[in-house]
């Protein structure tokens, strides 16, 4: 009799836990996943490594370039006043190292990897060859800090020649970018990593 109770009791536990498991949504297992999920891969994938180009030019001049840090890249902006969007051209490119235009100088860029920033577009005035951004070449740009930024490294300026400003930018390692215009200016985005996890 004792050992039926025991039983009894058992049987009762066990149905009363499976009951317990059974009485759990379906789907709160699977929200919770997927709520994981999307958050660790909400940036933007896709971008790769190669070379960007857009065929276009101004004679508007360059005044500033800017970084900024976001949850998922890192920001580099050209600005170029009064060049609106379709006389903004570029190319940025991963190079193994970096030579300045019309001098062939060698100009060292640090970090893990160097991408060319190349913009068609003066860093002086054409009527009077004034610079409009001030900083020579091998020099870091002026007025960036780079101190807490995930992905750059470096950033230096490395001439203004026949119409086109070359910038080096210094990342972390070789990383997914993607180049894009807006009014007046071109964005440089370079990704935190490969995976797009926060």
């Amino acid at each position: 009799m004792g050992r039926n109770k025991t039983a009894w009791a058992t049987t009762t536990a066990l149905m009363v836990a499976t009951l317990g498991v059974a009485a759990v949504p379906a789907d709160a297992t699977t929200t919770t996943t997927t709520s994981t999920t999307a958050q660790t891969t909400a940036c933007p994938t896709g971008w790769g490594s190669v070379a960007k180009t857009r065929s276009a030019a101004t004679t508007e001049s360059l005044t500033d370039v800017r970084t900024g840090r976001h949850a998922c890249f890192d920001r580099m902006v050209v600005d170029v006043p009064g060049a609106g969007t379709s006389g903004l051209g570029y190319t940025v490119r991963y190079v193994s190292r970096l030579y300045q235009d019309g001098s062939g100088h060698h100009v060292p860029v640090g970090g893990g990897a160097v991408l060319e920033v190349r913009v068609a577009a003066p860093a002086y005035d054409p009527d009077t060859g004034q610079p409009t951004y001030p900083v020579r070449a091998g020099e870091r740009l002026k007025g960036v800090n780079l101190t807490g930024y995930r992905t750059f490294r470096d950033a230096r300026f490395v001439g203004s020649f026949e119409g086109d400003t070359q910038i080096g930018l210094g990342v972390r390692a070789r990383l997914p970018f993607r180049v894009w215009v807006a009014t007046d200016r071109v964005v440089i985005d370079v990704a935190h990593n490969w995976t797009g996890a926060r």
